[in-house]
């Protein structure tokens, strides 16, 4: 395990430092980078957030999209939960691209949250990654701490992609803070017979952006694909 660090003041990001209840203090096990590290490598991040009870579907759209901005200085944030979040996590080590987690509760082990996730804890610190939560360290998990940790995920990042989604869930939370802090909003389709898919198509028939392919993610973030399109035609 490594040191925990404290950040405040200048030292958060300047994203979190812009949106209505911004964070007094983080403590943060990896690497987070510093707002100069992000200004100096343009680096993106994109919170990728869904379903706990996943189908097929959106864990093979989930690997694929991620799979597709390896190469790109882009970090992939999720709140470490299982289903969408850990695969998230895991699909962005596999492609060599950073990944940050925001657990609902404090960091230290014992008290991580979910209990399950321990280990890979260790595992995106060993990559590269961090974990970052704004409660003390030792503070276990509560209910009113998710929606919180919610809008740390959703101030943080250039973009966020819903993956899977019910009609009410916490995802549903993260996409509303999304638009609230004029974060780009993506969304994935899904099948009008899969009760996963209600909250996603919702997003798209409201005005989120649809995304069909990893092309569409790059554009959100600001990357010029004209080349990659017209590439993909012939």
């Amino acid at each position: 395990m490594q040191t925990i660090r404290k950040l405040k003041g200048s030292d958060l990001p300047n994203q979190l430092l812009e949106i209505p209840e911004p964070p007094k203090v983080l403590y943060v096990e990896g690497n987070l980078p510093t707002q100069e590290e992000i200004e100096e490598r343009e680096l993106k991040f994109l919170a990728v957030v869904g379903s706990r009870k996943y189908t097929s579907y959106g864990k093979q759209a989930c690997e694929k999209l991620i799979e597709g901005l390896r190469g790109y200085p882009i970090i992939i944030v999720s709140g470490l939960a299982l289903g969408i979040d850990t695969i998230a996590h895991k699909t962005a080590i596999e492609n060599n691209l950073m990944t940050i987690a925001f657990p609902g509760s404090g960091i230290a082990r014992k008290n991580l949250y979910p209990a399950t996730n321990a280990n890979f804890a260790e595992t995106i610190i060993n990559s590269g990654g961090a974990l970052v939560s704004e409660y003390e360290p030792e503070a276990k998990s509560e209910n009113h701490m998710f929606p919180r940790r919610n809008r740390l995920m959703a101030g943080i990042a250039d973009a966020v992609l819903v993956i899977e989604a019910e009609e009410k869930s916490g995802t549903a939370i993260t996409a509303r803070l999304a638009l609230d802090y004029n974060r780009e909003l993506l969304a994935v389709p899904g099948s009008i017979f899969s009760s996963t898919s209600v909250g996603t198509n919702r997003l798209a028939r409201a005005g989120a952006t649809i995304v069909n392919s990893s092309v569409d993610i790059l554009e959100a973030l600001g990357y010029d694909m004209s080349v990659e399109k017209s590439n993909s035609k012939t």
